[in-house]
């Protein structure tokens, strides 16, 4: 039997790690922005690390604890979105991801927000379309890829080839994007055109 979202203390633990993951946001820019070097990139690498695991445990706690709520499950993908979209735009800033592996970029940047858009509309129409195994693994593949690039020319002086690496792990994450995110514009486009 599943629960439905139900009115739940804001201060519960599991909204507190997710306002964390928010808070981590500008934090994480700040360290690519304002620091240089190892520095920099070390501390932006621990911070993303760090709110995806709270990604991970506000969900699990949430369930374990039946803390379920709307307020949780309405700031949850906007945490993900913004830690996302922000480390997306800083790795192009200072150059991270350049040429055309812009594109993995923005294809994973229209895709977040295309989503949210496309969730919004058919939540309205009380349709929902469920979270493909495919689509978990782009989530984790495109983790992987942030977090690599985010240590980026730091890594390279423990493993040769870990932005290469990065920027792989980008594209597929990418392809994957495309894929996945035409789930939902099909979903959207076949429940637009009945309504």
């Amino acid at each position: 039997m599943s629960l439905a979202p139900a009115r739940t203390e804001p201060l519960s633990l599991p909204n507190i790690l997710t306002y964390g993951r928010i808070a981590a946001v500008p934090a994480l820019v700040a360290c690519l922005y304002f620091l240089t070097g190892d520095l920099a990139r070390w501390s932006a690498f621990t911070l993303f690390v760090l709110a995806g695991v709270t990604d991970w445990l506000d969900g699990y706690l949430a369930r374990a604890w039946e803390q379920q709520s709307t307020l949780g499950a309405m700031l949850d993908p906007i945490a993900d979105k913004l830690l996302v979209g922000a480390v997306l735009m800083m790795l192009v800033y200072d150059g991270t991801i350049g040429s055309v592996s812009i594109w993995a970029a923005v294809i994973i940047l229209c895709r977040e927000i295309l989503v949210s858009g496309l969730r919004e509309f058919l939540a309205e129409l009380n349709v929902k379309v469920r979270v493909s195994v495919l689509a978990k693994w782009k989530t984790t593949l495109q983790m992987l890829a942030l977090a690599v690039l985010l240590a980026g020319p730091s890594a390279e002086k423990f493993i040769a080839g870990a932005e290469l690496t990065g920027i792989a792990l980008l594209w597929i994450a990418a392809v994957l994007t495309l894929w996945t995110g035409y789930d939902y514009l099909k979903a959207g486009i076949k429940h637009a055109m009945s309504h």
